[in-house]
């Protein structure tokens, strides 16, 4: 479902708001001390920037996930009868909300279709409201207690209830990883070099399964981020607010200096590393993120993988990382995860368990 997009709103300035709140309610109630004035007017203050000040903190993808959990549950209250205020702005559009609302809200996702990560984010998003909204006062504090106790669905639950339910499934994501093989890999990465496109889409293939990028990392590389002499890949993951150098692969520099004296040549530091495609095989404009994920999906049909994503090439990278002898540790920090538990989802499986642990003998 394509979710609504919250405009954001200013953070109240609450020094400012609470010089003009306390002069307020210090005529109304003049028999109230200067202390209880102030601070009941900080209460007030406090209360209409709760929200915003939450949310300004978000990274701006974040914020518009939880926009789209939030519009989620709006249309779960539709179809209810219920209709809301705007819950990503105002505390008090909160208010009425208990753990059986939740619970129903969790129970309607499932009937719809939609994917456990997305029910159990979801959850998590409202979870994360409700708190605010009761630090506000416009929930009590035992409803979120009580709606925090709603739990959401593990590994082995949620296999059980997508048994049940295999007929329907709505999700931006992919129920599975396309797996790639080392020979799919080197397959990718050996893009004709007498074409623009084709040093551009060999570079772009190297730093997926190379480095691991996000489409989203790579879509803002600059031809600054690549510095030939040294070697390396400087880049920002916004996702966990994360400044990070690669040492570039052997085939990365190999296709980074092929696309850059080629097709950059001249560019300036601050330009788009990669451009767009144009008919005829020139380059053009700035590649984003659906035209990154489109071309993906075309040089992944041509070796006869359907479905082809940038972040299956996160997946490939971590797994081949993994396979060559690298600790999950050492994966953990290049690939920008805040814990292990991430870089071990992304890892495959071996087919025999035991083949990668060493004993002493």
């Amino acid at each position: 479902m394509r979710g609504t997009s919250v405009s954001e709103q200013p953070i109240p300035m609450v020094d400012g708001d609470l010089v003009a709140s306390t002069t307020a309610l210090a005529r109304r109630e003049p028999s109230r001390s200067a202390l209880a004035l102030a601070s009941a007017a900080a209460d007030q203050a406090a209360t209409a920037a709760i929200f915003a000040s939450y949310r300004a903190q978000l990274a701006p993808h974040t914020r518009v996930t939880q926009d789209q959990d939030l519009a989620r549950c709006v249309l779960y209250l539709a179809d209810v009868g219920v209709a809301v205020g705007a819950l990503a702005v105002e505390p008090t559009a909160w208010a009425g909300f208990t753990w059986g609302l939740v619970e129903g809200f969790k129970r309607w996702m499932l009937r719809e279709g939609y994917a456990l990560a997305t029910l159990n984010r979801s959850l998590a998003t409202i979870k994360s409201y409700t708190r605010l909204a009761a630090q506000a006062g416009a929930l009590s504090t035992e409803q979120a207690a009580l709606i925090t106790a709603v739990k959401g669905y593990g590994r082995k639950q949620g296999r059980n209830l997508d048994a049940d339910r295999a007929t329907t499934r709505r999700s931006t994501k992919k129920p599975q990883a396309v797996r790639l093989s080392l020979a799919h890999a080197r397959a990718l990465k050996e893009q004709p070099a007498d074409t623009p496109q084709g040093r551009r889409d060999a570079l772009l293939i190297c730093l997926l399964l190379d480095h691991g990028l996000r489409v989203g990392e790579l879509a803002v590389l600059t031809i600054g981020s690549v510095d030939l002499a040294a070697g390396t890949l400087t880049f920002y993951r916004e996702k966990v607010d994360l400044h990070q150098t690669h040492l570039l692969s052997t085939a990365t520099l190999r296709a980074a200096l092929a696309y850059l004296a080629h097709d950059r040549a001249g560019a300036a530091a601050a330009e788009a590393l990669l451009l767009g495609s144009r008919r005829g095989g020139g380059l053009h404009g700035t590649l984003g993120i659906r035209s990154i994920q489109a071309r993906v999906q075309l040089l992944g049909a041509g070796i006869g993988l359907a479905n082809l994503s940038p972040h299956d090439g996160r997946h490939y990278w971590a797994s081949a990382a993994i396979a060559g002898g690298t600790d999950l540790l050492a994966l953990q920090e290049a690939g920008g995860w805040a814990s292990l538990a991430m870089p071990r989802r992304y890892v495959e499986r071996a087919k025999v368990a035991n083949e990668r642990v060493k004993l002493q003998t």
